[in-house]
Formats: structure tokens, sequence, C-alpha cells
């Protein structure tokens, strides 16, 4: 089903916890009748029915004279709920058999399961929340970083929606303006600078800065893929555990130990990075080690940023420059890790200039840490690419359709100034500034369609 066709007033119900087991699972209700519902099948259902909104009847689920969990069922009553809809949210033991069962009574008491996203889209239609906040609660589900997770919460909170409101209302005064100007043509004080140039100029600024955003913001959800390469024994896994912060890949000075490339997610700077310890690049006869650094040669050719790690005891070797002046040619950027710091025993530091491909040059130490937070920083500036990153506390865009809503109604006041700059009557000037309202309308929700609201709301999950 659509999330656009989601009935309104049929009791739904889902398990918002995942099945696994757990202290707690937690199984929502919500519609039409939910509190009467589920106190059929509670052992209190009188004081359930009489329970004021926003409190907690502790008591039994039964399926006739038969207990089926204790549970505490959290009563909301509309419109003061998440969905604008009266609610009971119980909280069973959290093994996946107490859970499952109990969700199964309530499917039998009359509830139906309820399809994805479509709590959150009672939120949406009951007026509780609008399509920015709605897409902000499904990018703190995904966020990989605190980061990004905090950024959600900016828009969560209605950093976005606040913004976006403050623009139309600039947008709207104009508007205004320009209509009692064609409706009272005679009375030139009232029409006198009907349009507001400064007005739509300034709103067209911050529709710019809101789109600039939206790169860096897509960066953080989408995160980058940076693979550690580099000769036997070079010191990768050592160099993979300890930017990870743990011990993921096997160390030892046996060459080829590592045969396949092994992946482990980390936060470089709130960056979510996919990281790839990769076989030794080496001419090998053990068959299953060559197919190691054949899969890894594939990872090197689509990944964001290479950390190409170097024995610094040993220095730079043939193979090494062969790799590099081959990434120079069609390869993603290259980090000239200079590892085993730490060591007495150390080869001279070339000069990055004279290895093509390579943009920086870092002494490490993966045993100590040595210069891991400036090789870490070093990696952060490169796949950014001198993108201006937002803190958690600027208003960004989360979405790729509120980044497209954003640049058309940009696109509009632009147009609308270009032909207040050509002298054009104020009447045409309307058409492009009722444009960019409804491009605007389509962020929050007050202006939309129901392909846009599959689009959202079918990509949450089940009990959101």
């Amino acid at each position: 089903m659509k999330p656009s066709h989601y009935p309104l007033d049929e009791p739904i119900a889902a398990i918002a916890t995942a099945l696994a087991p757990a202290a707690l699972g937690v199984i929502r209700t919500s519609g039409t009748g939910s509190i009467e519902l589920v106190s059929k099948i509670f052992s209190r259902p009188d004081r359930l029915v009489r329970a004021e909104g926003n409190t907690v009847v502790h008591g039994w689920l039964v399926n006739g004279e038969e207990k089926i969990d204790e549970v505490l069922a959290s009563v909301f009553r509309a419109p003061k709920s998440f969905t604008g809809e009266d609610s009971v949210e119980l909280s069973v033991h959290g093994g996946p058999a107490a859970v499952l069962s109990v969700f199964r009574l309530l499917l039998s008491a009359g509830f139906r399961e309820a399809e994805r996203g479509e709590f959150t889209f009672r939120a949406f239609a009951h007026g509780k929340t609008d399509l920015a906040r709605a897409e902000a609660v499904r990018e703190i589900i995904g966020a990989h970083t605190d980061t990004a997770r905090a950024h959600a919460v900016n828009r969560l909170a209605g950093g976005l929606s606040g913004e976006v409101a403050a623009i139309t209302a600039r947008i709207v005064r104009s508007l205004a303006a320009i209509e009692v100007e064609i409706e009272y043509p005679e009375d030139e004080e009232t029409t006198a600078g009907a349009f507001d140039s400064q007005g739509i100029q300034e709103a067209r600024d911050r529709l710019a800065r809101l789109e600039s955003s939206w790169a860096s913001e897509k960066l953080l959800q989408e995160g980058v893929m940076i693979v550690l390469a580099g000769r036997t024994n070079a010191g990768k896994s050592s160099l993979f555990n300890t930017l990870l912060k743990e011990e993921r890949s096997i160390v030892s000075d046996i060459h080829g130990t590592t045969r396949d490339w092994i992946e482990s997610n980390a936060d470089f700077l709130g960056i979510p990075v996919r990281m790839y310890d990769t076989a030794g690049l080496r001419e090998t006869g053990d068959e299953i080690e060559a197919e190691g650094v054949q899969r890894s040669r594939r990872l090197l050719s689509r990944c964001d940023l290479v950390l190409y790690v170097v024995d610094g005891t040993e220095g730079i070797q043939e193979q090494d420059r062969t790799f590099l002046a081959e990434s120079a040619q069609n390869a993603p950027p290259v980090i000239l890790v200079w590892n085993k710091a730490d060591s007495e025993k150390k080869a001279a530091l070339p000069d990055a200039q004279e290895l093509p491909g390579v943009r920086a040059i870092h002494e490490t130490s993966a045993k100590t840490g040595e210069g891991i937070s400036c090789l870490v920083s070093s990696a952060v500036s490169i796949v950014t690419g001198g993108l201006q990153t937002t803190s958690r506390h600027d208003i960004s865009l989360g979405t790729e359709r509120q980044k497209n809503a954003v640049h058309d109604a940009l696109h509009a006041l632009d147009h609308a100034l270009g032909a207040a700059t050509a002298g054009y009557p104020v009447d045409a000037l309307c058409q492009d500034l009722e444009d960019a309202l409804s491009f605007l309308g389509q962020i929050t929700g007050e202006v939309t369609s129901s392909d846009i609201l599959d689009a959202v709301f079918s990509g949450f999950c089940v009990g959101k």
C-alpha cells in the first residue's frame, strides 16, 4: 500500500524495537478506538479505559484465561500524542517470542499491522509534524556518526522548517504588496515600491546558503570509501586496527596474512567512513593470495581515497613507485602513510612532489598512535574537497528532495529579480513569486502531492 493511500480511520499496531533478545520490547498502537481495543485484552480494562493521557498503567495482557505477558501500557490521548490520535505503547519483555505473542494478540483483537512509516504519516496528516521534520526522523535512524545525528536532530527540532517559514513570510509580504498595487493602481502611496527587491534578494541569499549546505550534508549521510593499500608487512592491518580503535584485522609478521579485504565502519571527524584493509600488493604464486590482490585492485579503482602504507624502516621501493605512478593516471587521490615512525631505524622521507598522485605524506606509528590524528584530518580535508561544512547548530538540508525544492525556488526568485531589473511590470513578477512559494511549500508539506508523500514515507521502517 502506498503511503498516500494509508487509511486514517483504522487502528494500527507495529513492533517498534528489534526482534532480538533484550530487556524490553515496545509495540506501538494508534488510531480510533485503540485504547478500548487494548483494554479488551488487558487485565485491568476499566483502569486502562479511564486512564488520562501521558500516564502508564501496569497489568497483564491476557488471551481469555491465559496470561501472555506482564506489561506497562503508556496511554496517550488525542491530540496530545505523536500521531495526534489515541494510542497505547506496550512495554513488554524483550524476548522475540514474547514480543511476537503480544503482537499477534493485538492483531486478533482488531488491530491492523501498520505499513512502513504509517505512524509518522499519521503525525503529518494530523498536523503534528511537517515533511521536513518527518524526514529528519528517518535521518536520525540512519545516521552513522554522532555529527550526522546531531544535524538531523536540528532539523527534527524545527531548524529547517523555521528557516523555510521565515523565507516564505518574506516572499508573501512582497507578493501581497504587488497584489495591492494590481487591485488599487490609482493609490500611488500604497503601490510605491510594491516589489521589495531588497527583501526578495535577502530571501534569495538565504535559499542559496541552504542549497550550498546539501553537499556537505550528503557527505555526512552517505560517507566515503577509504582503502588501505601497500606492500605486504607495511603495517596496513595495524593501522586499520588503530584507526578503528579495535582489533579487527589479524596482525602478523608473516607476508600475505591478509588474503582478502576486510571492511569496517569508522568515524573521521564526523564523516562516516567505510574502510577497507586489503591484501598486500605483490606478485605471488599462491592462487588464493593472488585473487585477494586482484580484489584489492578492484576496490582501489572505485574508492574515494587511498591510504598507501609504506614501511618507514624500509622506505620507498620500486613496487611502491610503480603503484603510485599508475594511481596518478586514473585512481583516487593518495595519502602516503609513512608507517613505523616509532622505530629507531628510519629511511629518508621522500618529497611528495617527486611522487605522482600523492596528495600528502604523513609519518605515523600504528603501534603508538603517533601522527594518527593528523592523518585523519588530512584525509577529511581531501575527501571534503574544500566543501564548506556546517556545524551541528547550522540550518541545513537533509534530503535530495529538499535540495531540489530549494533549487527551484531559488531559480524562481532569480527570475523575478532579473525581471524587476529589466523593468517588467509588477504583475509579471507574481508568477515567479508564487512558484517560489509553491516550491518552498513542498519542503514542509504545505504544498504536496501523493508522489512526494509516497517517496518520503515509503522509506521508513515499520513502527515509525
